[in-house]
């Protein structure tokens, strides 16, 4: 059955509707949407409101930014993003990264539009780099990020956030750089009586209100409930006096289109930060945008999302924006409020637009505890304590990967964490093909075809034989592993006449490799023992003929499947299946 299409599939508009899936969207609209819509980005709003302007501060700006943030990347990927209901804005993930990247190039004690600058020509790189790669097809960069090494990112971005962020909580500050550092005085604080009773209480229960309501309500907007109440509490009971510290007036009005500057100097540590934002956001995009899709029976459309994370980028930073991603616990509330399409982001971003033309009073007596309990909450939601036992019992290898990857960000810092990450996903690819699994196999009574005699010790053996499978490409990296290996059992076995490769796990063949296979046959022949290989793929067989090997290795040694191969043995032999190892 054919997969159902999306809405820019259904109605194509040409060329251009392919990179802006906007103008399919407007098409295509059914208007029995529109009230859904409208009552999921309402519901959105809600959530979009407190926790951009929470998000904005761990990133190092003031609160308002968040605000605008949202507004633009809502509309940007209404207009460019390929998905009816991915939700993007300010993410607490890449808080801390946008920190990192940002903090050690604004000048000594801290200036708001300086630090306001550096973000938003972050965001315009981010938004280049999005785009351009997803222009170049270059989609398949989200699978840089193993499972593990992300849980481990993760799980480690949790725990710096939430160590971050205790201060907060408690009505204090630190001056602090890293986990460690951050910690301590975070404990010596306590322990000097720096914490503010009155706002230790509010942040507290503000948190606690969070994960309860969360829980027990899951379709009630806690953090908006939280966030109200609180405020009120401040305002009533006039807790300022009291030493808890607000978000206080921010600017009203809608932000105009400013084209941020810098240093030329600072942009590699930019670009550099730019590049390694945008691989955390296009993973977190795939794996939200997979799971929705899989619900609704669209499909993924990884280059346009990248195109569409890109534009919204962009537009974020020409109105004194940061960079985004995708959320997937906001994509999960316009999920469940009944969000049709894309209308219910656009209505998310009138709603805050009128928050800051008009309502921004509102807003003064928002408690900093309450944005460092919202953010706690979220990093709370970051870590996979779960997941991460899974990985302890199902295999230690991806579980001490993660670990790695977890150590890294707390020890390391979030950029370096994430360069980390990166580095050891591509190298456990690498371990896997540079030491392959190897077996010799043998045949088991009851089983049909040839198993590995390592996991079966009574399988029968063939005398003078041996099926030898090496589970990986054949590539400069391995191949002296596989000589050494096939010499071996030479070796071991001085009576051995055939070593036939099993080759179907063999996807390719390197000239390195083709190399070390005639210098092999050539050892081989002159022990008087032959090479021989089975189910070698069409594509390696014209290399092999391509390499000229067949100058060496027998070409009637080459078989079609392993039953062909060892018949042919017997045949030449009168050998027969025998029980040569015992069971321990």
């Amino acid at each position: 059955m054919a997969a159902p299409t999306s809405p820019q599939e259904a109605h194509p508009t040409g060329a251009l509707a392919e990179y802006v899936p906007g103008l399919a969207t407007v098409r295509s609209y059914d208007r029995r949407w529109l009230g859904k819509d409208v009552v999921a980005g309402l519901v959105l709003s809600a959530l979009l409101v407190p926790q951009g302007m929470a998000y904005a501060e761990l990133a190092g700006l003031p609160a308002v930014t968040g605000l605008y943030t949202s507004i633009l990347c809502l509309l940007g990927y209404a207009v460019f993003g390929p998905s009816r209901v991915l939700v993007l804005g300010p993410d607490s993930s890449l808080g801390p990264m946008i920190a990192a990247t940002i903090t050690p190039l604004v000048l000594a004690g801290g200036d708001p539009e300086r630090a306001i600058a550096y973000a938003s020509v972050l965001s315009l790189l981010v938004g280049l780099v999005m785009v351009l790669a997803g222009t170049a097809h270059f989609g398949f960069v989200a699978d840089l990020l193993s499972k593990p090494t992300q849980i481990g990112y993760m799980n480690g971005l949790a725990l710096t956030i939430i160590v971050g962020q205790l201060p907060k909580l408690l009505g204090f500050s630190v001056d602090a750089d890293g986990l460690i550092a951050e910690a301590r005085a975070f404990v010596e604080g306590v322990a000097d009586g720096a914490t503010n009773p009155t706002a230790a209480l509010l942040g507290v229960a503000s948190l606690a209100g969070i994960l309860v309501l969360s829980r027990v309500v899951p379709k009630l907007p806690a953090v908006l409930v939280v966030v109200v109440i609180a405020s009120l509490t401040v305002n009533l009971l006039d807790l300022t006096e009291r030493g808890v510290d607000t978000i206080g007036v921010i600017p009203q009005g809608f932000p105009p289109l400013t084209v941020p500057t810098v240093p030329w100097g600072d942009l590699p540590a930019l670009l550099l930060g730019a590049v390694a934002i945008a691989v955390v956001a296009l993973a977190d995009t795939m794996s939200t945008a997979s799971s929705f899709a899989a619900r609704r029976g669209d499909r993924v459309r990884g280059d346009q999302e990248m195109i569409g994370i890109g534009a919204a980028n962009v537009l974020a930073g020409l109105f004194q924006g940061f960079p985004v991603s995708t959320s997937g616990s906001r994509t999960a509330v316009a999920d469940q409020a009944g969000s049709r399409s894309q209308v219910t982001g656009v209505v998310g971003a009138v709603v805050i637009t009128v928050v800051l033309v008009f309502a921004t009073g509102a807003m003064e007596y928002v408690p900093q505890p309450v944005l460092g309990a919202i953010v706690i909450a979220a990093a709370l939601s970051l870590a996979d304590l779960p997941a991460t036992r899974r990985l302890w019992h199902q295999r230690r290898t991806e579980f001490t990967l993660s670990i790695i990857a977890l150590l890294g960000v707390a020890l390391l810092g979030v950029l370096p964490g994430i360069l980390l990450a990166i580095a050891l996903s591509i190298l456990n690819v690498f371990r896997r093909v540079w030491w392959p699994h190897q077996a010799e196999l043998g045949r088991v009574d009851g089983l049909d075809g040839l198993h590995d005699t390592d996991q079966y010790p009574h399988a029968e053996l063939m005398p003078g034989l041996v099926v030898f499978r090496f589970d990986a490409p054949l590539i400069f990296a391995n191949s002296r592993m596989f000589g050494d290996a096939v010499r071996a059992m030479v070796e071991e076995q001085p009576d051995l006449r055939w070593v036939l490769v099993a080759a179907e796990p063999m996807t390719d063949v390197d000239t390195t490799a083709a190399d070390m296979l005639v210098e092999l046959d050539e050892w081989l022949n002159a022990r008087g023992v032959s090479l021989a290989f089975a189910e070698v793929k069409d594509p390696v067989r014209a290399k092999l003929t391509r390499y000229e090997l067949e100058r060496t290795i027998d070409p009637t040694h080459f078989y079609p499947t392993i039953d062909e191969a060892v018949a042919a043995y017997a045949a030449q032999t009168g050998e027969t299946w025998r029980p040569t190892k015992e069971t321990p």
